[in-house]
């Protein structure tokens, strides 16, 4: 296993309390935003391991106000970034392999506007349009007009991209029977989910978990607790 984090310091503490003797669970540090970054994790990749079975996309930040700066980082996070890591290591990926985005509930379809819903459900979506999509919220946001054109809040816009893509790249990655889905763990408490939230780290990683253990016919869905939601 290849844990990896923006913060080193973090990461490696959290390697040390996940592999305390060493040797299971090795660390990398990423900045899913720098493509630098990613791009040393793929060039460093086969020296810590073969292949990737199973690559979860977990990283993430909200914004749920009006702070156009806050507002473009959560997206430039969860959906850009996990977009170019995803490419990025696709080919350590084998025929058969996993591919988790750690999604939310607030990226339901039905946080967007009437006439938004559908442009980001069409099943012929491509990734060129998804980009185009996510860029016309990002210009209506420069011009403070992203309340009045449907959009909700950068963070809902990021996972209700990310559930798109998982769409994409299940068609995409079809040949090779690579399952890709797309996994709400629920409001947890972590540092961006707050002490009140209603699910402990371990519940929501266990919905993870279950949602890298679906059957192989299972791609390109939205999962909480390893059942398949709405979207």
């Amino acid at each position: 296993m290849v844990l990896t984090s923006r913060d080193e310091k973090k990461g490696t503490a959290a390697v040390r309390g996940l592999d305390p003797d060493g040797g299971d669970v090795l660390y990398h540090q990423l900045d899913i935003t720098d493509r630098a970054s990613i791009s040393a994790v793929a060039k460093d990749l086969p020296a810590l391991v073969p292949r990737l079975d199973l690559l979860v996309n977990n990283a993430g930040i909200g914004s749920w106000g009006a702070d156009r700066r806050a507002s473009a980082r959560t997206i430039a996070t969860n959906y850009f970034g996990s977009r170019d890591v995803t490419d990025a290591l696709l080919r350590f990926i084998p025929d058969g392999g996993r591919i988790v985005m750690v999604s939310s509930g607030l990226g339901e379809l039905s946080y967007m506007g009437r006439d938004l819903r559908p442009r980001f459900a069409d099943p012929s979506l491509t990734r060129p349009t998804l980009d185009s999509l996510v860029n016309s919220y990002l210009s209506d946001l420069e011009k403070g007009e992203a309340k009045s054109a449907g959009w909700p809040s950068a963070y809902s816009v990021s996972k209700v991209a990310m559930n798109a893509l998982t769409r994409i790249l299940a068609r995409e990655l079809a040949p090779k029977k690579i399952r890709v889905n797309s996994v709400c763990p629920g409001w947890v408490r972590t540092d961006m989910g707050g002490p009140g939230a209603n699910r402990s780290v371990e519940v929501g990683a266990r919905s993870i978990v279950l949602g890298a253990m679906l059957t192989k016919d299972a791609t390109g869905g939205f999962y909480r607790d390893g059942k398949r939601i709405p979207w």
